[in-house]
């Protein structure tokens, strides 16, 4: 297997990671996104831990597409291939932001347990900006940035025909779904988690998990009058 061909393999797995990982966070969240209830009742920390868990490896996989992808994709575009790689670093460092925030939660519950009840409305107050700061971040990081990076990316792709030009065109499709749909959840349209929120989610996701998946099948296509991808 050439350096390229695994390059592309290891590409498409950490994008699969990256879908994986973003579910499995989101559904583990749960009990903690309702800030104040959970303070005051017994916790689920485990699961709230573990999808701290899922989300810092989130974060590692995010960034390992871009630093992974950079040798090839700078060959057809280096600034743009480089703005990809510190675009994928920012949204890794939204998603830790948004961890931070959650697991504070968790300790704020924890100590208050210990503690006593203290003041209940000071710690719902805490607890629920500390929710707010999460939700922000999820907004900023899986929308925004999530969505101009696949826009880089897709571009990037397309312009090199490194894989077919329907795959491009997807996440091209797709980054522009979702970065309207943060704009909308932005200015109070629809919540991010909602019917429409998810609805412009499905094209980014089909776009990653198409390109994941021809990486891992068929690698990178050669340039178009040039031999096979070394």
């Amino acid at each position: 297997m050439s350096s390229t061909r695994r390059t592309a393999v290891v590409a498409g797995v950490l994008f699969l990671v990256t879908e994986v990982a973003a579910i499995g966070g989101l559904t583990l969240y749960g009990p903690v996104l309702d800030g104040a209830a959970y303070v005051a009742g017994s916790g689920a920390d485990s699961r709230v831990l573990l999808g701290a868990l899922s989300e810092l490896v989130l974060a590692l996989a995010v960034i390992g597409t871009g630093v992974v992808l950079y040798p090839v994709v700078k060959r057809h575009g280096e600034g743009a291939a480089l703005g990809y790689v510190c675009g994928r670093l920012l949204e890794a460092a939204v998603i830790v932001g948004g961890i931070i925030s959650v697991l504070s939660v968790v300790t704020l519950r924890r100590d208050s347990a210990g503690v006593g009840a203290g003041d209940p409305g000071a710690l719902a107050t805490a607890a629920d900006t500390l929710i707010a700061v999460h939700d922000w971040t999820f907004l900023l990081g899986p929308d925004f940035v999530l969505g101009a990076n696949t826009l880089v990316l897709a571009s990037l792709m397309y312009g090199s025909r490194l894989v077919p030009r329907s795959v491009a065109l997807l996440g091209l499709v797709g980054g522009t779904m979702i970065c309207a749909s943060a704009v909308a959840v932005l200015f109070g349209l629809y919540p991010q988690v909602s019917a429409p929120g998810s609805l412009a989610a499905l094209p980014v996701f089909a776009w990653e998990v198409t390109l994941a998946v021809r990486l891992i099948a068929k690698g990178f296509d050669p340039a178009p009058g040039a031999g096979p991808v070394a």
